[in-house]
């Protein structure tokens, strides 16, 4: 387990036990790492006088943005609160020059650690830290903006943040102008440590608070309104003006991992299991975020995880592609190997993430196969094709069939089948198409029909 990611959970706790004392509580806070919350879990109140009187049925509010899920970079899972000046200059630069803005990746988020005071924002301003960001913000963001790129920011709407910064409670238009002035693109929200236990009313006044204040700022500015899949988000975000929002908690750096490391983070096949009954609150500007992607990591970052395949990789990337995940590379861009540039910049890959249409894949046709381990999911595209994931999560290779007449219900009497891996497009075909899966991998197909007297399809 490494330093800083144990420093973030370790201070959320205290953080949250040391609000208690303030107030006078007698009861302690329930530890975030701990799923479900304990039985007889403390009333919440809010260190600030807040609202809740919030619309059952939300304000419906728009920026208009995001209309395709977000790609790109977050510093997070690779960096924790070591971020600088040096090192976002390298992200800026790797990203122009390596082929990732050219594959659609141009967001680089800076996550938590880049404000200069740890402590409560009652007793500081929030600013840059001027040793590791000498040049300020604003020039980092007009030296992303001069390479084609965009930046993000990180705040909550806490005391402090979830590393123990200064947040943006009570100072939240101050602050949205503030990121408008310096020319910030994409603001993550994270009010998982400070309103954890928070009756769902006071989150979604508290995002909402930023959220029109964002939209008051002057600025086109992506909303990620980061719970952390509590409060059942996925339900009201978007009537709130979120473009993306966490429906579970932190990922790890493993695919199938036993259980929830510490308690808490989930894997990537336990984030596809929470996403399998929330794909129809996902669409254009408004996305369920699956957390960050963990390719590139292999088990030696400062993140918590074993590392994974380079197969169980291609899986992961591919699959928050067919559920229209934001795509945002937790690792350290500047060494990533060939395997994960060839992963992150497959066209036919991204072109299923940013298919206009917006469609969320889903599971579909006979449903778990062979006790669960094999799943079929796919998602209809805008040109009229679907995209089909053949999903194996068991331990051995196993032959996998797809049927647009079955599985999609479409009365196809003939198609042909893309597999966006090889590259190869075959067919037509009149029967199921079946085709053999290893371990933890995933298929991609584009199924397409074949209309008579038509020629076939060249995707």
């Amino acid at each position: 387990m490494h330093y800083q990611t144990i420093l973030r959970a370790a201070t959320a706790v205290v953080l949250l036990l040391i609000e208690s004392v303030v107030r006078g509580q007698s009861s302690t806070y329930t530890n975030i790492y701990t799923i479900p919350p304990l039985p007889a879990a403390p009333t919440f109140t809010s260190p600030l006088a807040v609202s809740t009187s919030v619309p059952p049925t939300g304000p419906n509010l728009s920026n208009g943005l995001a209309l395709t899920p977000p790609l790109g970079w977050s510093s997070w899972n690779g960096f924790g609160p070591n971020i600088n000046e040096s090192l976002l200059r390298d992200t800026i630069d790797t990203i122009a020059s390596n082929g990732l803005k050219e594959a659609g990746f141009v967001y680089v988020n800076l996550d938590d650690g880049w404000q200069r005071y740890p402590g409560n924002r009652m007793d500081h301003p929030l600013e840059a830290d001027p040793v590791k960001f000498p040049s300020g913000i604003k020039a980092l963001a007009d030296y992303a903006h001069s390479k084609g790129l965009k930046l993000g920011i990180y705040s909550g709407p806490g005391q402090t943040t979830c590393a123990g910064y200064t947040g943006s409670q009570g100072h939240e238009d101050e602050d949205a102008k503030m990121f408008a002035s310096w020319g910030i693109d994409h603001l993550k929200y994270d009010s998982c440590c400070a309103y954890q236990l928070a009756p769902k009313s006071v989150v979604q006044q508290v995002i909402l608070t930023m959220s029109q204040a964002l939209l008051n700022s002057g600025r086109p500015i992506v909303y990620h309104a980061c719970h952390c899949g509590w409060a059942d988000s996925w339900e009201w975000a978007a009537q709130y003006g979120a473009n993306q929002w966490r429906i579970g908690q932190d990922i790890s750096d493993d695919f199938d991992y036993p259980g929830n490391r510490m308690k808490y983070f989930f894997d990537v096949l336990d984030l596809l299991d929470r996403g399998n009954g929330l794909v129809q609150y996902s669409g254009p500007g408004h996305w369920n975020d699956y957390d960050m992607l963990i390719i590139g990591l292999n088990g030696k970052s400062q993140h918590v995880g074993a590392g994974c395949s380079n197969v169980e990789y291609r899986t992961h990337v591919s699959m928050w592609a067919m559920v229209c995940s934001p795509l945002l590379i937790g690792s350290d861009v500047r060494t990533l190997n060939n395997d994960s540039m060839e992963t992150l910049t497959n066209p036919e890959i991204i072109a299923i993430s940013q298919d206009p249409l917006g469609q969320a894949a889903s599971t579909v046709g006979v449903g778990d196969q062979d006790g669960g381990d094999l799943q079929v999911y796919a998602k209809a595209m805008e040109d009229g094709s679907f995209a089909v994931a053949l999903l194996n999560r068991g331990s051995k290779t196993a032959d996998m069939s797809i049927s647009p007449k079955r599985d999609l219900t479409v009365a196809w009497d003939k198609y042909t089948v893309r597999d966006v891996w090889k590259h190869e497009t075959t067919g037509p075909y009149d029967t199921p198409y079946m085709v053999e899966v290893i371990s933890h991998e995933a298929k991609i197909l584009r199924l397409t029909q074949v209309v008579a007297n038509a020629s076939m399809p060249l995707l």
